[in-house]
């Protein structure tokens, strides 16, 4: 007894983070990777479901649904899009309110109960299509309102479930311990790859089953995952550091809203020191934002009736949330190409031929798996070999930056397009070749290994993207609204969703009226999804060129008195 009391004296504490009885969380007994490692197995557990579900469901609606082309890949995307923006609702609810572990609970329970619900509605049509009963309209549109809502109730699931695992798990590395910060930034790669391996799973077993035994059983499997995802994040909650915030009375949101609604309020004063706002957070390099951002210091000032100024900490905050935006922006732009390979790059799989192996036919939307194939390799290759010699090139512990890694993502996305629409020429081609214009049933004599490099290609944009992404809003928000800072990245993904679907929608409308061949004709062999790709490629492109300009202007925010290096 007398030894672990020595034990716990001499264990350092974690200061801005309590255990799971509410005492301060010590550094040896809690957190790092051993919680961390629980935290990832959950989440691969969540992306083998969410995937299970979103990788096939362009083939479940124009299949047993019954949809066209071009409607089924604007609700894959709206649903996508949906699924991607709750998270900012979820996140909300979590630094606001319930805290990140309890509504991560909650989150499942809902998720859990969504995909119960799909795999009913699942088994439902399948009794409808065997049976050919005299209602079978009327019971098929009730089964079609159950199978919406339960795909929602998944969205609305991994909406409050996605950010705040995430963050969770990079809370269990110390930001003010310079080993503990490097291995957060070690934390985004690893639990990118790993999850992959989820996701990879997911689209070779789950993919098959959906496709040649039954679609019930494929929604299913997810379900029972899901399940078990939980029941793994709930054995390590005594090795788990909880933030202080979730024990804070005082809201961060409410916190850095004051300060907008006291700035305005104190439009019109003039500041004493002019310069107060650029140097709340300037890094001693230049003069890099004025007038619109400066008019956040004057929250700083008394107002007119005496009204109580915001603390310094407040409006950096806030002047940190808001110099976020631009970034936010051009990473939607940049996005939308991703949103493709779950819709069209899967369809377009279904033309060509898919035997790998003598009397063996891979399923098209498996091709996915391609996209963990490449993570798989990319991560470690990224931390093995590429971290390395980017440190020994530019002398900084972290090799790029933040903004760098993104951008790096953005050229090799606009890239992508390029091959896809390369790929898809050759595709229409030999389509016009052999004659098979007219036949969309058949075959286009043409090997789907022509679409591995896209997928592979998507996997690199992941790892330098995606993740640089997620690293970099999770780092540069509040620590309080960590959960808000990763959801914003997730947003930007669903937004660029919703822009997709909007595009389709308008391009399916200009080039199909007066009955010309539109550029999503259900028969693709008619279509022309390569001038939709390149239309992507020019916008990625366009999205890329304003990144570089406003990342050019960006200065880090000071987290803990560590300024990092510029963009």
């Amino acid at each position: 007894m007398a030894i672990e009391e020595e034990v716990a004296f001499l264990e350092d504490y974690v200061s801005d983070s309590v255990d799971h009885r509410g005492v301060p969380a010590g550094k040896l007994s809690t957190g790092g990777w051993r919680s961390a490692w629980y935290i990832i197995g959950v989440e691969v557990g969540e992306r083998f479901a969410y995937f299970g579900i979103a990788s096939n469901l362009i083939t479940y609606l124009t299949g047993p649904l019954g949809q066209s082309t071009a409607t089924a890949a604007v609700n894959v995307n709206t649903w996508s899009g949906t699924a991607s923006m709750l998270p900012v609702v979820g996140a909300f609810v979590a630094d606001a309110y319930l805290g990140r572990y309890r509504t991560i609970v909650i989150a499942s329970l809902i998720y859990i109960l969504g995909l119960g619900l799909l795999t009913l509605s699942a088994f439902l049509i399948l009794i409808r299509i065997s049976e050919q009963r005299n209602d079978a309209v009327k019971t098929f549109f009730w089964v079609n309102i159950l199978f919406f809502c339960s795909l929602y109730m998944v969205a609305i699931g991994q909406g409050g479930h996605k950010p705040c695992v995430q963050a969770f798990g990079a809370d269990q590395f110390d930001s003010r311990d310079s080993k503990e910060r490097i291995s957060r930034g070690s934390f985004f790669n690893w639990w990118f790859m790993t999850l992959s391996a989820g996701i990879t799973l997911s689209f070779l077993v789950v993919v098959y089953v959906q496709d040649n035994i039954s679609w019930a059983l494929g929604f299913g499997i997810p379900c029972l995952f899901m399940v078990m995802a939980l029941a793994l994040f709930l054995l390590g909650r005594k090795t788990y550091r909880y933030p202080k915030e979730d024990y804070k009375e005082k809201n961060a949101l409410a916190r850095i809203s004051r300060v907008f609604f006291t700035a305005y309020k104190n439009r019109k004063l003039n500041l004493a020191d002019p310069g107060l706002g650029q140097r709340l957070l300037e890094d001693g390099s230049s003069l890099k934002c004025k007038g619109w951002l400066e008019c956040l210091g004057k929250a700083l000032l008394p107002g007119e009736g005496g009204g109580e100024p915001c603390s310094r900490k407040d409006v950096e905050d806030a002047m940190a949330l808001v110099r976020l935006i631009p970034i936010w922006i051009t990473s939607v732009v940049s996005t939308i190409p991703y949103a493709q390979y779950s819709t069209f790059f899967t369809k377009q799989g279904v033309t060509v031929d898919r035997k790998i192996l003598p009397g063996f036919e891979i399923p098209p939307a498996s091709f996915q798996s391609f996209i963990g194939v490449s993570i798989l390799i990319s991560v470690p290759t990224y931390e093995r070999v590429f971290l390395p010699l980017a440190r020994y090139i530019t002398k900084k512990p972290f090799g790029i930056t933040m903004l760098q890694r993104i951008g790096a993502g953005m050229v090799l996305s606009s890239f992508n397009m390029v091959v896809a629409a390369l790929v898809e020429t050759k595709r229409l081609e030999m389509a016009k070749e052999y004659g098979l214009v007219d036949r969309p049933e058949a075959t286009v004599p043409m090997s789907i290994w022509w679409f591995v490099p896209q997928y592979l290609l998507l996997g690199m944009i992941d790892v330098f993207s995606l993740v640089g992404t997620q690293e970099f809003f999770y780092d540069q928000v509040p620590t309080e609204l960590r959960s808000i800072g990763l959801a914003l990245s997730l947003s930007a993904m669903g937004l660029s969703s919703f822009l997709s679907g909007f595009l389709i929608t308008v391009i399916n409308w200009v080039t199909g009226k007066d009955g010309g061949d539109s550029w999503f004709n259900t028969n693709l062999n008619r279509a022309h999804v390569d001038y939709f790709y390149w239309l992507l490629a020019a916008f990625t492109a366009i999205g890329f060129l304003a990144f570089l300009f406003f990342s050019r202007l960006y200065v880090y925010r000071r987290v803990d008195q560590v300024q990092e290096q510029e963009g």
